[in-house]
């Protein structure tokens, strides 16, 4: 049988909400961020702030001078969650096979759906409707036989608009795809196939499955079959976590190993909170690890089996960290990778040891 995959992606979320709750905001570069004097990053950014180049993740520093008349609101994350759960309840009245990507977006599959008499194009257009007449938000939409189709079609006809892949046109419209569009293929590697001839999924079909590993080592075989628009990842409904962490960019440098110390109190304080949040036990745990980014923007991260979780341990984790780079230190993490969960344990409380 073949699927119906519906990937939905909100339109600049959290910008899209702070324009929604303040009129004065439409029609105005905006953008969901920290402060550009405390070293704060975007997290997001409507259409208008956009055209002047500003997108998530770079710094609100750098988005201001790209675009002076910006307006960088705070994040509101308890806001944004709220809505998100307003959100997938829609989701939930069509399919239970739900996997929720982020907060703004998630694929659906629709496959055995009776909505509709099961068509995913109107199924699509109802949950976009329904999403906005309960949030006030709008949504784009991408329909296709597997997700990998699905979330670029999502794309094509953004903002407010949604785009279908037929199994019929999987084939013509694979071949004109950029390979940007690849999930995996960034900005080194769509250069290294623009150096060899390869812009265009279709130019990928070209080449054996031998040749692109040749070329692209074990991601290779990846290539060969997406390139042909194939996808067998199934929609998860839930996924295991695999690591929890905190870290906090500090407005001015630390200068050494015993500034960062005055920190570490504070953030194991934040490590445990979260982690009693997510109802993680000590014993779920597999290793700790500290991340240091230094004043050049480069991190590293030391990591080391668990022997007991206390503030001690990460001591001596970001004291190697330090040490491998005679720099001022700009942004500091804790975290932790987690086992496999395959055998029930009592819960060990986590101790507040420094």
């Amino acid at each position: 049988m073949v699927k119906k995959i519906i990937h939905i992606d909100m339109d600049c979320f959290y910008a899209a909400i702070e324009m929604r709750d303040d009129k004065s905001l439409h029609n105005r570069p905006l953008a969901v961020g920290g402060d550009p004097s405390t070293r704060g990053v975007i997290s997001a950014a409507n259409y208008e702030a956009r055209k002047f180049g500003v997108h998530s993740a770079i710094s609100s520093a750098r988005a201001k001078k790209l675009c002076p008349n910006l307006i960088i609101v705070h994040p509101n994350m308890k806001k944004y969650v709220e809505e998100s759960r307003k959100i997938r309840a829609v989701f939930h009245e069509f399919t239970n096979l739900v996997e929720p990507l982020s907060l703004d977006e998630a694929y659906l599959d629709v496959t055995g759906s009776n909505h509709f008499k099961g068509s995913a194009t109107l199924i699509a257009s109802e949950i976009r409707k329904l999403i906005f007449d309960k949030t006030g938000l709008t949504a784009s939409a991408g329909i296709a036989p597997n997700k990998f189709l699905a979330k670029v079609a999502s794309d094509w006809k953004k903002p407010n608009g949604q785009f279908v892949i037929t199994p019929d046109k999987v084939d013509n419209f694979i071949k004109k795809l950029p390979v940007q569009r690849i999930l995996g293929v960034g900005k080194v590697t769509a250069e290294k196939m623009a150096k060899i001839g390869l812009k265009t999924c279709g130019n990928l079909q070209k080449l054996s499955i031998n040749d692109l590993c040749s070329h692209f080592g074990s991601f290779g075989n990846h290539l060969y079959g997406i390139c042909r628009g194939k996808d067998d990842r199934p929609v998860v409904t839930s996924k295991e976590r695999k690591s929890l962490s905190i870290e906090k960019t500090f407005s001015h440098d630390l200068r050494d190993y015993e500034e960062c110390k005055e920190q570490l109190p504070m953030l194991y304080k934040r490590f445990l909170k979260r982690f009693e949040r997510k109802d993680i036990k000590e014993q779920d745990i597999k290793t700790l690890f500290v991340k240091v980014k230094f004043s050049d923007f480069k991190s590293t991260t030391v990591e080391r089996g668990l022997i007991e979780l206390n503030g001690k341990n990460f001591w001596a984790l970001l004291e190697e960290g330090i040490k491998r780079r005679n720099l001022p230190i700009r942004l500091l993490g804790l975290g932790a990778r987690l086992k496999t969960k395959d055998k029930k344990g009592n819960s060990k409380q986590l101790s507040l040891k420094l």
